[in-house]
């Protein structure tokens, strides 16, 4: 009932605005950056993104955003940023979660690293599009919830669509998912997907292919 409460929450056209401004930034987002964001005052936006934080679905964060401190330094900013926390349902209710846990426990155990990896690509190859470029292969990994930002050259996953997995089984399942994206991007002429785990991002990521740099 929590999970569908929160996801309820955002039925609210403006709140679904305001979230969706917020999880998209690379950084912490004050009030009066949101309601920029959104479109609306400062005092809607604060109202709504509290709600959000009483919902599980932003967490906040307390900073002086000029640096300084002590007298005369202000009172601290309140900065919100996406909750890590995971919200999901089913009608009627199912538990494919521990079904995966389970299978990837199993996979791990009987070492089976590169059979899945195989079925990944399979399946990669077997969803792909058309990708001539950098932007086209943003596209792509956003319809597929990865939430790709550019950095450079490189797309950065700011997603990981198997969190839970990962974080229990990450070799398994850090490797299934570089495969999957290898699959994906099979055809795309130039670009290629690669290792590149840091913290609270995607363990891939997208960058033009060295045999494509002039």
């Amino acid at each position: 009932m929590e999970d569908i409460e929160a996801i309820a929450v955002l039925q609210d056209p403006v709140r679904r605005r305001l979230y969706d401004y917020v999880v998209t930034q690379d950084h912490d987002v004050s009030r009066n950056e949101a309601a920029e964001g959104a479109g609306i005052q400062r005092t809607l936006a604060a109202f709504h993104l509290d709600k959000l934080v009483d919902a599980g679905l932003l967490e906040t964060e307390s900073k002086r955003l000029s640096g300084r401190s002590g007298p005369g330094a202000g009172r601290p900013a309140k900065l919100y940023r996406r909750s890590g926390a995971e919200r999901q349902f089913s009608v009627p209710a199912r538990d494919y979660r521990t079904a995966a846990d389970l299978l990837a426990e199993v996979a791990e155990v009987a070492r089976l690293d590169t059979e899945l990896q195989a079925a990944a690509r399979r399946e990669g190859r077997a969803a792909a599009c058309p990708v001539e470029d950098l932007a086209a292969a943003k596209e792509l990994l956003a319809a597929r919830g990865y939430e790709p930002r550019e950095d450079g050259d490189v797309l950065r996953l700011v997603n990981c669509p198997f969190h839970v997995l990962s974080q229990r089984h990450p070799g398994l399942v850090c490797g299934m998912n570089l495969a999957l994206l290898e699959g994906l991007l099979d055809d795309a002429e130039g670009l290629r997907a690669r290792m590149d785990p840091r913290p609270g991002l995607c363990c891939v990521v997208v960058e033009p292919s060295k045999n494509n740099e002039s």
